[in-house]
């Protein structure tokens, strides 16, 4: 997935992941997965997607500092 701002891209096939985390089972209408990425510049985004019954129901990016990037990974 890529989302593009004014002055940058996220985009999943070119960044690494530093942390994914998966909630449920495949098809699980509650489930849902999130992943931390980092840009090979060094920007960080959260990659979302889930059930229709889960907090995440839209697949969508998210750019984080990363002050913010560090407090995510340390709580999941």
């Amino acid at each position: 997935m890529v989302k593009s701002t004014k002055t940058k891209t996220y985009d999943t096939e070119t960044a690494t992941v530093v942390k994914k985390v998966t909630i449920g089972a495949y098809g699980d209408p509650a489930g849902y997965e999130t992943t931390m990425y980092q840009t090979p510049e060094g920007d960080y985004f959260l990659y979302t997607n889930g059930g229709a019954a889960s907090d995440y129901k839209k697949e969508a990016i998210t750019a984080y500092t990363k002050a913010k990037a560090e407090e995510w990974l340390k709580n999941n």
